[in-house]
């Protein structure tokens, strides 16, 4: 396993890691997602992402049952949660949702409870909050810190300006900014990391947890011939993926990908991940295997890339035709 420094931070994480967004939404056995993580771990995984509103609140619970139940040393690996969108649904009022100092300070100490941890490594803002000040969320969450319930602060799905924002104002408080961003990042998602953000990692620096390096499992090949049954796209609630994904230039396009990999001798899922990593830039990339069978799958990626030179990067890009312009 490779691990990376978190932007200019020291903490080191793992370049592939576990995330419970889907995972923990379809896999509701505690024996189950027990020997997942224990894969992920041994495979030296260090990193575990969650967040209040993935299956409002239950897989927080869920993943703190099975940490519970490990030998594994707090300090030797890395814990998440995210708040904004709160666990309660459409039941929520008012201030059980947002970035409001309330709903921050709330939030965390909820997810301890979740997750049966007395800290969070890393905590994000999982949207941005327009209606509040900036300045108000820039405190709480240093007063988090301050108060040891979470070692970092972070964003998530934040533009490159309200991040920019954060940091000034972290700088005119002498406080900390945030440290890290969770972008969707894939080879049909490519401007936020490739272009929107360059500004960022020169100057600040500022480390990366992606998720979806698949395209919601576009990139594996499996909707090449439809939408199979029990497949992510197939679940209630998550009909967005299909409408987003589904796209017969998409398919097109991911078929050619895949007779790629065949001529590299590697699988379309590993070099999907391998070409996310390959991005230095990247901290680290969330699996979301629900199978023993897709994890092992995914870890390959660290096998495929050393094959990423810049005549194979340079062969993706013309297949998928998705390559941003860059204007510096």
């Amino acid at each position: 396993m490779e691990y990376r420094r978190m932007g200019k931070s020291g903490l080191q994480l793992s370049v592939l890691s576990f995330g419970s967004w889907v995972t923990f939404a379809r896999q509701t056995d505690d024996q189950e997602n027990d020997r997942l993580m224990s894969i992920a771990y041994d495979a030296g995984i260090n990193f575990f992402d969650n967040a209040e509103v993935y299956s409002a609140g239950k897989s927080e619970e869920m993943m703190g049952r099975v940490l519970k139940q490990k030998s594994w040393d707090r300090s030797s690996y890395v814990l998440s949660s995210k708040a904004f969108f709160g666990w309660r649904g459409e039941d929520k009022k008012p201030n059980q949702h947002g970035l409001s100092r309330k709903h921050l300070m709330e939030a965390c100490d909820e997810a301890l409870v979740r997750l049966q941890t007395e800290y969070l490594d890393l905590f994000y803002c999982h949207r941005s909050d327009p209606s509040v000040p900036m300045e108000e969320i820039v405190r709480t969450m240093n007063t988090l810190i301050q108060q040891g319930k979470i070692f970092y602060w972070g964003t998530s799905e934040w533009s490159a300006a309200e991040i920019m924002e954060a940091h000034m104002v972290a700088r005119q408080l002498g406080l900390e900014g945030p440290a890290v961003e969770q972008p969707e990042y894939n080879l049909f998602n490519r401007r936020k990391m490739e272009a929107e953000f360059l500004s960022i990692f020169d100057n600040i620096g500022m480390g990366t947890t992606i998720w979806s390096p698949l395209a919601s499992g576009l990139l594996t090949g499996k909707y090449n011939n439809g939408i199979p049954a029990g497949s992510r796209m197939s679940l209630e609630g998550y009909e967005w993926l299909k409408e987003r994904a589904i796209i017969d230039d998409k398919i097109a396009r991911v078929k050619k990908l895949g007779d790629y990999a065949n001529d590299l001798g590697v699988s379309l899922t590993a070099l999907s991940i391998a070409w996310c990593i390959a991005n230095p830039n990247v901290t680290t990339a969330i699996l979301g295997a629900t199978k023993e069978s897709q994890l092992l799958e995914n870890l390959k990626a660290l096998e495929v890339l050393p094959l990423l030179n810049a005549e194979v990067k340079s062969t993706i890009d013309d297949i998928m035709g998705t390559k941003p312009e860059i204007v510096r």
